[in-house]
């Protein structure tokens, strides 16, 4: 896929949309603020589902227990080395041990092929990372962005991104679909809904 600049990526919506233009005149420059993960796809998962539903400093605190439990790269064998109650211990409620440990399992087996993710695209992505236990379209997503640095991913899933479409537009109401989202947007993709 090629690279294209955040800079350059604003500037096209811009150019598609006036609505687009007015608010990113008022908001100032872009910053894509998500770090990415210097370890890797893997952890950057696994930190993911760690952190979901909760806010920052407690995920934060538990996600760093947890990572305490395993010395150098965090790594599927590395996880799946773990028990279950260590995993506990550190924080992460049940639900997401097993969540962290199917990432770590379908990794490990190459059904989640991280070795080759940035080949696919945004859609195979999601579709492959979706088949693991606590890992949504809305985290995968994320992922794009924030680990992949993707920049033409649009949450059309996320009630509050549609809500806030909806005020810009001045929409009296929310648009009712995702699919209705996907046709809205598509004219910041070319004009071809994804």
């Amino acid at each position: 896929m090629p690279r294209v600049s955040l800079t350059a990526a604003v500037a096209e919506v811009a150019d598609r949309d006036e609505v687009m233009a007015g608010l990113i005149e008022r908001a100032g420059p872009a910053r894509l603020r998500g770090r990415r993960s210097e370890t890797g796809d893997f952890e950057s998962l696994a930190e993911a589902i760690a952190y979901q539903q909760l806010a920052g400093r407690a995920a934060a605190a538990i996600y760093g227990r947890f990572r305490a439990l395993v010395p150098g790269d965090l790594t599927p064998g590395a996880v799946l080395a773990l028990s279950e109650d260590a995993m506990r211990a550190s924080g992460l409620s049940a639900a997401k041990v097993a969540s962290i440990r199917d990432l770590a399992a379908k990794v490990a087996d190459g059904t989640v092929p991280l070795g080759g993710i940035r080949r696919l695209t945004d859609e195979q992505i999601v579709s492959l990372l979706t088949a693991v236990r606590g890992i949504g379209r809305w985290t995968a997503e994320m992922f794009l962005v924030f680990q992949l640095r993707r920049l033409d991913v649009w949450p059309v899933d996320d009630l509050g991104v549609r809500a806030g479409w909806a005020l810009a537009y001045g929409l009296a109401h929310d648009l009712d679909t995702p699919d209705e989202y996907r046709r809205f947007v598509a004219r910041w993709r070319g004009g071809h809904p994804s």
